[in-house]
């Protein structure tokens, strides 16, 4: 082994996904298994031991399931975790809790256990524990800006009737984490519709809706073909499906596409910003965030075209991945760049709610 190669430490029940999830590591020229630990408890200890760059953390587990044993392991601040995760509804839930708590990432298991070692999962791990051991390193000895979430002054708190704005979100890598800080700071009454499309696998955007709905006095749901947007609604798209905008007799509704990925993703926030940009509606904020790749740049530039957008981007030293906002400032689309925990403020001074 060499010192700059990625250390990573499997941690798993079962012998079997132990075994898979190593030799495709392995097979990485970057990447040395240093270790591998049966449930929580034991990875607590083989963390202390081994000190890994990056855990791979199953999510359900006996004795200490992967939720506690990430909690433990955030307190020591020293390793990048991704979160292996089952398809079970408990095991969602379970997911996307960890992405709040600070886990980098996620990959899911297939229903088919035995269809593990595709090449495509295979690049999806490696990429991912890549991305993590660099953010880890890039974090390392920095301060960390901690933001409380604390709701922005509303008029009444009770639902706006109209739609007065559109806030049209795109985030991938490091979005669930990033949305529990912001939405829960936006009042009930805020007079716009929101539509997120984050990068995530079918099924887990509704258990982050769920939990979003649960932290935030807005309403969070995971959109259905034909929701009326309605002003204090937070509309994701979910993870099989693009999301576009119709507009007819004053009002907007949401149209699910099942068309190819473009770009490999499906959702798309290109296609979310071109639909818009394509829509009745003229008073739009179109925010880009933490992710990998360049997904939203193109349909941003689409939308400037056409509409005069107020464009937002998430600044670099609070995004987990600086890619997809820096190729949207890069392209000179973007209006304002903002850390994570300002951009609340500036949409809501942009509408004129707040002085």
């Amino acid at each position: 082994m060499t010192d700059d190669r990625i250390r990573v430490l499997i941690v798993d029940d079962s012998a079997f996904m132990r075994r898979v999830i190593q030799n495709m590591i392995e097979k990485n020229p970057e990447m040395d298994v240093v270790g591998s630990a049966k449930n929580g408890l034991d990875a607590l200890k083989k963390a202390m031991e081994l000190n890994p760059d990056v855990i791979t953390l199953d999510v359900e587990m006996p004795v200490m399931d992967g939720l506690t044993a990430l909690e433990k392991l955030q307190k020591q601040d020293n390793y990048a975790v991704i979160m292996v995760s089952s398809h079970t509804q408990k095991g969602k839930s379970a997911t996307i809790k960890a992405l709040e708590l600070g886990a980098f990432d996620f990959i899911s298991k297939p229903d088919n256990v035995f269809s593990m070692p595709s090449d495509e999962i295979r690049t999806e791990l490696t990429q991912k524990i890549r991305l993590a051991y660099r953010n880890k390193r890039r974090n390392r000895g920095a301060v960390k800006a901690v933001g409380k979430t604390v709701p922005l002054a509303g008029v009444n708190g009770e639902r706006a009737d109209e739609v007065k704005y559109l806030i049209a979100i795109g985030i991938s890598t490091g979005g669930p984490r990033a949305l529990s800080n912001i939405l829960p700071m936006f009042p009930a009454d805020i007079p716009a519709a929101i539509i997120v499309v984050q990068h995530m696998p079918e099924g887990f955007t509704k258990s982050l809706a769920n939990r979003l709905n649960e932290i935030s006095c807005l309403g969070v749901k995971e959109a259905a073909h034909n929701d009326l947007l309605k002003a204090g609604n937070v509309y994701i798209a979910p993870g099989s499906h693009h999301l576009t905008l119709k507009s007819e007799g004053g009002m907007t509704r949401i149209l699910l596409s099942d068309q190819p990925p473009l770009g490999g993703f499906r959702p798309s926030v290109d296609v979310m910003m071109r639909s818009i940009a394509d829509s009745d509606i003229n008073d739009i904020i179109a925010v880009i965030m933490t992710g990998m790749g360049s997904d939203g740049t193109k349909g941003l530039i689409e939308l400037k075209k056409k509409k005069n957008p107020y464009i937002i981007a998430q600044d670099e030293s609070t995004s987990i991945v600086f890619g997809m906002p820096k190729v949207a400032i890069e392209s000179g689309v973007v209006n304002d760049v903002a850390p994570l925990m300002e951009i609340p403020n500036r949409i809501m001074n942009h509408m004129g709610v707040r002085l």
